[in-house]
Order: C-alpha cells, then sequence, then structure tokens
C-alpha cells in the first residue's frame, strides 16, 4: 500500500506577517499553490483598475488645470500611464500563477510594480501643489482615496502590493499636507494609509487561512481517492482477518490466491500456521513471524510490518497492516488488516544492498564495505586494547597490460586476482577491491606482527604467479602497504591514507615489496606535496634555469653537443634536486609545460651563442610524448630560435615504451622527418631494448654510466655489453655515446672499447650558460 503524509492544517492567527504577505513559506504547504492562486485572481480585475485609473486622473486633472501649466498635467499623465500600462500587463502575465512556478521573486517584483505606480501618484501630486494646486490638495486626496480604497477592494488577494501602492500613494500628498501646515488633513491621510494597511493586512491573513484549509481539505481528498484507487486496482493487495484466536475470519479471495488455497481451506485455520511452512512443526520462525507474533498477542497495531512467508515451498515476503477490533461494548474480537506481497521488491532492494557493497566484477567486497569493515575492526582494538591492520595492495605493471590487451583482458586478470585472494585471509579478516587495480584486506586481530608480513608476502608470491588468460601468459606483481591500528591512526580516513602511503613507498622501491607505515612517510608526502604545490608557479616566477654538460668526440676530444639539464632554484625551498623534482613534476603532468619551456631555451641558447656545429641534446619525458601536439611544440622551438633541426637531439629512455607506443613511435619519426637526431638514453637497464630498435631508427645509443663504471672494474659482463652495443650501432649506422666518464684511465678505456662520443664529470660537470659559452672562447676543452 502506497503512503501519503497529511497536511498539517495551520491556524491563521498563527501565520506570521511574512507569511500573510508572501515573503515566506508555510511549513508543509506548498508555497506556489498557496499564494499562485491569489495572485491569478489579480489579472481578472486588470481592466476595471487600468479604467479607475484613468477615471482618477481626469478627474483630478479636471481639478488642477485651472492653476497649474496643463502641460505639466499631460506631462504626469503620459508617465502615470506608462506606469499604468506596465502594471497592467504584469498583472495579465499573473493569469498562470497557480500554474507555474510562482515564487517569492514575483511577489517581490509585483509590489515594487506597483510602488512605482504609486509612487508617481504622489510625485504628480507633489508637483501640483508646489506649482499652485495647493488649494485643491483637499479634492485631489479625495479622488485618491476613492482610488486608492477601489484598488485594495480589487486586489485584496495581493496584500504585499496593495500595502506597497497605499503607502506610496499617500506618501506625497502626507509631505504635501504637512508642508502647508494642514495638519488636520495629514492627519486623515495618514489614518487612511494605518487602516488602509491593517485592513489590508487582516483580510489577506483570512484570505490565507481559508486558502489552507482548503488545500487541506484538497490533499486529504486526494490522498482518501488515492488510496481506495490504489487499493481497488492493485492486484497484489487483500484484505485479512483473525478472531482473538488468530485464526483466519472472512476470507477474501485476494487472499485465498496469495496463500494457494481455497476459502474453505483456510477459513478457521490458525494465520501465523498457514504462512510459517515447515517452520510451525519444527518452531524455528523467522524473526519478522516472531515480530508479528508478538504484535498479535499483545494487540498492538502495526504499519507495513514486512514478514517472511512460506507459501507452498516457496519463500516470499509479505507487508502487513492490522489493527485490533473491538465491539460495541469494547472487548477485543480480534484483529484486521491489509497486506500485500512485496517478494520483487524486497528482492530489488536486496540486491540494491548488494550491488552497494560488493564489487560486480571480482564479487569482492567494495570500497564501502571494507571502510565500514575497518571501522569495526578499529572500534574492537580501542575497546579491547588490541591491533588491527589495513594491507592497501596495488597491481604492478597492470596498466601496461591494460593499455596493450585492451580492457576485456584486463577484467578478467582482476577477476584472477581476486579468486587468488580469497583463499589467503583467514576468518576475521576481509578482502575487497578498492578500485581500479586496487584491492585491500582488513584484518581484525593483528596481535601477531608476523602474520602481516607473512600475509603481505603471500599475497606478493600469489599475485606474481603467471596468468593465463585468452591463450596468453602475462606477467604481472603486487605491492603491499600495511598500517596497523590504533597505533597508525584512530580513524578510518587515518589509517587507508597512511597505509596508502606505505604502498606509495613500496611502489617507488621498485614494486613487488610490502611496507609498512612510518611516520616519516607522511613528513615525506608533505614534503612532496608543498615542492608540488611551488612547483606550480615555478616556471612564471622565473626560478627554472638550463645546465649544460658536454659532450665530447672520443677521439679529438673537442664539445660535439651539450645535454640540457633543468634545474629549479625556489623561493621558498632554495635549490631542489632533479630527483626529487623531476618524478613530481611527472606524476602531475607538470613535466609538459616544463619540458616546452626547456626545448625553447636549449635551442634558443644554441642558436644565439654557440658555433654551428655543436648540437644541443634535450631529454624528452613519456607524458610530453603523448602529447598530440609535440611535434609541432619542437617546430616551434627551431623557427622561434632559429637553430637548425640537425642540431637539435631529443633524448629519450626506454621507459616512453612502456606507455602507448603506437603515439610515441609517430611522435619520434615525425622528429626524425624534420632532421632531427633521436638518441636512446639508459640503453640496457629497461626492458626489451632490441625490440624497440628494430621498430624505431635511433640516431644515438646512450650506454648507461652503471657499464662504464662496470667495465672500468674489469667486470666482464659490462665489457661485453659496451663491445656489443658498439658492434651493433657500428652496423646500424648509429653513434654511442658513453656516460658517466670520470677519469682518464676510463676514457682511454672506452675509447678502446670504439664508443664515439663520450660524457661525464672527466669533461665537465652541467654548468651555466655562460659558463658552457667560455669553453668556446678557449677554443677547446680541457680534461676535468
Amino acid at each position: 500500500m502506497s503512503q501519503t503524509s497529511s497536511n498539517t492544517v495551520v491556524d491563521a492567527e498563527t501565520l506570521t506577517a511574512r507569511q500573510v504577505l508572501g515573503l515566506a513559506s508555510v511549513d508543509g504547504v506548498d508555497w506556489a499553490r498557496l499564494h499562485g492562486h491569489q495572485y491569478s485572481l489579480v489579472s481578472k480585475r486588470a481592466v476595471v483598475r487600468a479604467m479607475l485609473h484613468a477615471l482618477a486622473f481626469a478627474l483630478v486633472a479636471g481639478v488642477a488645470i485651472p492653476t497649474v501649466n496643463p502641460l505639466l498635467v499631460v506631462a504626469w499623465g503620459c508617465a502615470l500611464g506608462l506606469s499604468v500600462v506596465h502594471a497592467f500587463s504584469l498583472d495579465k502575465r499573473l493569469r498562470n500563477a497557480e500554474m507555474r512556478r510562482f515564487n517569492q521573486d514575483d511577489v517581490r517584483a509585483h509590489a515594487m510594480t506597483s510602488a512605482n505606480k504609486g509612487a508617481v501618484w504622489s510625485l504628480g501630486v507633489v508637483a501640483l501643489a508646489a506649482l499652485g494646486a495647493q488649494e485643491q490638495l483637499s479634492s485631489i486626496w479625495i479622488i485618491l482615496c476613492f482610488l486608492v480604497v477601489c484598488s485594495t477592494s480589487s486586489r485584496y488577494s495581493v496584500p504585499l502590493s496593495t500595502i506597497a501602492f497605499l503607502a506610496a500613494a499617500s506618501v506625497g500628498p502626507l509631505i504635501v499636507a504637512l508642508m502647508h501646515s494642514s495638519f488636520l488633513l495629514a492627519g486623515v491621510i495618514a489614518l487612511t494609509m494605518l487602516l488602509g494597511s491593517l485592513g489590508t493586512f487582516e483580510m489577506a491573513r483570512m484570505r490565507v487561512g481559508g486558502r489552507l484549509s482548503e488545500l487541506a481539505m484538497q490533499e486529504k481528498s486526494e490522498v482518501v481517492s488515492m488510496l481506495l484507487r490504489e487499493f481497488e486496482e492493485g492486484e497484489a493487495d487483500w484484505l485479512w482477518q483473525v478472531d482473538p484466536n488468530r485464526k483466519m475470519r472472512s476470507v477474501s479471495p485476494r487472499l485465498a490466491f496469495a496463500i494457494g488455497k481455497q476459502i474453505s481451506e483456510i477459513e478457521g485455520q490458525p494465520f501465523l500456521q498457514l504462512i510459517s511452512g515447515d517452520s510451525w512443526k519444527t518452531g524455528q520462525f523467522p524473526p519478522s513471524l516472531h515480530e508479528l507474533a508478538e504484535k498479535l498477542k499483545r494487540r498492538e497495531s502495526f504499519s507495513n510490518l514486512t514478514v517472511k512467508a512460506v507459501i507452498n515451498g516457496e519463500r516470499r515476503y509479505w507487508e502487513l497492516s492490522g489493527t485490533p477490533m473491538l465491539n460495541d461494548s469494547g472487548s477485543f474480537i480480534g484483529f484486521r488488516g491489509v497486506g500485500s506481497d512485496v517478494t520483487e521488491k524486497h528482492e530489488s532492494s536486496e540486491k540494491i544492498a548488494y550491488l552497494a557493497r560488493y564489487d560486480t566484477l571480482t564479487q569482492l567486497p567494495n570500497r564501502l564495505m571494507l571502510t565500514e569493515a575497518l571501522g569495526t575492526a578499529l572500534e574492537y582494538s580501542q575497546r579491547w586494547r588490541s591491533r588491527c591492520a589495513f594491507l592497501m595492495i596495488d597491481l604492478d605493471r597492470f596498466k601496461a597490460v591494460n593499455d596493450s590487451l585492451g580492457h576485456l583482458v584486463g577484467d578478467q586478470m582482476l577477476g584472477e586476482v581476486a579468486r587468488r585472494l580469497k583463499p589467503l585471509v583467514d576468518e576475521g579478516e576481509v578482502c575487497g577491491r578498492l578500485g581500479g587495480d586496487e584491492f585491500a584486506i582488513v584484518v581484525r586481530d593483528a596481535a601477531d606482527r608476523k602474520r602481516i608480513d607473512t600475509l603481505a608476502k603471500t599475497v606478493i608470491a600469489a599475485l606474481s604467479a603467471p596468468y593465463h588468460i585468452e591463450n596468453q601468459v602475462l606477467y604481472v606483481g603486487a605491492s603491499v602497504g600495511s598500517a596497523i591500528g590504533p597505533r597508525d591512526g584512530t580513524k578510518v580516513e587515518e589509517i587507508i591514507r597512511n597505509a596508502d602511503l606505505a604502498l606509495y613507498r613500496a611502489k617507488d622501491e621498485g614494486g613487488g615489496v610490502h611496507c609498512e607505515y612510518e611516520p616519516s612517510l607522511h613528513a615525506t608526502a608533505e614534503e612532496k606535496r608543498q615542492l608540488e604545490f611551488s612547483l606550480r608557479t615555478a616556471l612564471e616566477n622565473d626560478e627554472m634555469m638550463l645546465h649544460f654538460q658536454p659532450v665530447v668526440d672520443a677521439n679529438t676530444e673537442e664539445v660535439v653537443s651539450f645535454e640540457a639539464l633543468v634545474r629549479w632554484n625556489s623561493k621558498v625551498h632554495g635549490f631542489v634536486s632533479p630527483v626529487k623534482f623531476i618524478p613530481i613534476a611527472e606524476d602531475t603532468r607538470l613535466i609538459v609545460p616544463i619540458g616546452t619551456w626547456v626545448m625553447n631555451e636549449a635551442c634558443r641558447e644554441a642558436a644565439t651563442n654557440w658555433p654551428e656545429h655543436v648540437k644541443v641534446n634535450v631529454n624528452v619525458s613519456p607524458e610530453q610524448l603523448l602529447e598530440p601536439d609535440f611535434a609541432g611544440t619542437v617546430v616551434r622551438a627551431l623557427s622561434h630560435s632559429g637553430l637548425s633541426a640537425n642540431r637539435l637531439e631529443v633524448e629519450v629512455t626506454e621507459s616512453i615504451f612502456m606507455r602507448d607506443a603506437g603515439v610515441v613511435r609517430k611522435a619520434l619519426e615525425q622528429c626524425l622527418a624534420l632532421g632531427c637526431s633521436v638518441a636512446l638514453d639508459d640503453f640496457g637497464t629497461g626492458y626489451s631494448s632490441l625490440g624497440y630498435l628494430r621498430k624505431l631508427e635511433f640516431t644515438t645509443i646512450k650506454v648507461d654510466r652503471m657499464f662504464v663504471q662496470g667495465a672500468a672494474q674489469d667486470s666482464p659482463e659490462s665489457l661485453a655489453i659496451i663491445r656489443a652495443v658498439v658492434a651493433m650501432a657500428d652496423s646500424l649506422g648509429m653513434t654511442t655515446t658513453a656516460e658517466g666518464v670520470e677519469n682518464q684511465e676510463e676514457a682511454d678505456l672506452i675509447r678502446r672499447l670504439g664508443c664515439t662520443k663520450i660524457q661525464g664529470y672527466h669533461f665537465g660537470r652541467p654548468m651555466p650558460a655562460a659558463d658552457a659559452r667560455k669553453i668556446f672562447s678557449r677554443g677547446a676543452l680541457k680534461s676535468a
């Protein structure tokens, strides 16, 4: 059965002045229906009011023209006519006020229009009196008083506008009467204005009170009609009645149909027995049937009680309402009520409740349920002075799988992750999905600290095993961050935040590890937050600068290029290491505008101050290459600086191919087409390097300093790698640059191994642009 809220009847005497005037709403009453009806009545008498104003003006003009310049009267008449026409058009627009969304702004606008009209009358009277018609003031006031009385009676339904017109129209004559010491007339005018306003207000109060009663009756009538119609048309509703022994009486056909038996089989049978199924024999009743039995036993009225019933072996849900019946002598003679089958509604509610608390993809508890479980665990820990734990799990390299193989494969992998996690949790532990590729485990009892670390390592091992999906073998790892409650926080938000900080540290360490929260992590996170805030304005504040490190020919030791390296001297934090601010810039995509600035400044410096044979090397991040107009950025840097394209070498690392490889390859091919060089930096330290060399024709391969240092220490592996890289580069027509050369012995070794270019502290540290220019003035580079 549907439910309706009953309207509260409001006494007219309890209405406030603002409610009567339409400036405030009445609780529980539709404001538009209450006042819109009143204002819609105004339009019905708009023509009559306009004619009354015209008549009143004609009478005043007839009185004033013998003593006042007729042109003034005509001018006043024009102004009055405009205000009357404007008010007339506004009144006519109110004819549908009850139907549209009429509001308090409309009330104020209408009152303002009425006040303006009254003000025009007042100003006219003042002007007439000032120009010689003061002797006719009494006659003019009588005419104006006639107009006010007629206007009040025709606009009783809009009290605010009526009072506004009355007050505005009376002010002018009152001022003139006082100025000419006509105190009797002034008293009459003031008294008329006061009594007219009070009378209008009281009439409005009665009108609003009557309208409230009318609306209340309408609503009650609508509710009764709706209930009757709903009951008559609703196929699922039925009447039920039991005697003092709770046995069925006066069984209706609909109730018999709902129970699935004939009326003769139901009449006289215990109500609870009919709807309890096998539980009648066992005595194991559902809680809802116990509640119904208690209501019947205590003879209490009840409404919309949902009862779990068993009808012919099938579980159903009924919604019952009932009230005790009394005979003329006041004796209890049973219960009577209505009921309906709400099984579909109840099952839908259960499904909605399930969806609200469980993840549809993995069938694991979702973030809401995890936070509730963590909150319960924290309460338990604080009450019993124990410990709980929250483990946050993030998949390593999942994004690469999702981007390269598609979301369908990614979803299947997440489902497999959920299946692997479920067996790992014990009783009292809740495993769920936070969202994306993040999962979590709530441990209610974490008294055994070893359990947390053991569980984390078990999770990492289980999720790092190969995945067989769509005839492919896929590998992802997992990182885990944990926080202990209440040690690491007494609130759910604090525990989750601190576990996230620990997870962030685990990811920073390369993934595949478990990190516990430490207070220092919060300090690190706060430092990063402050650096990010300052980094956002670094370019605007002119805090960025470029340093240049020379790259020399391995044989002649002449400078062939400079690598441009960005440096940040913050006004707040001082000099900030690139190791700190570059990762922040990449995470926040601030690296894109910073990289554009580096490209422009490096090209300008090289074109303006360097010899024409010296190149400039500019590092480019994956975020820059994924920009749709990266090639346009390069073109603009070259054209604005005047630098030849063959003097610009774009340096990238292997990590760019872990993003959208197709977009990256296209961007670099466009750079090559412009005539720029492309260098592969840190070769051999990342992923499938040889595959990348096959896909894209790099100009230069830079050998990482790790191999250079290894070769200097006679590492066979490092020596073999450098020889292999040099041989491969020679065969592909590429040059090689050895990084990290710090002394003459290393330089001689690299030269013997066949590298074509050398870069390192031995030939120069990163230096400001001015120091780089001095190298050219000396004509040669001396070993550092």
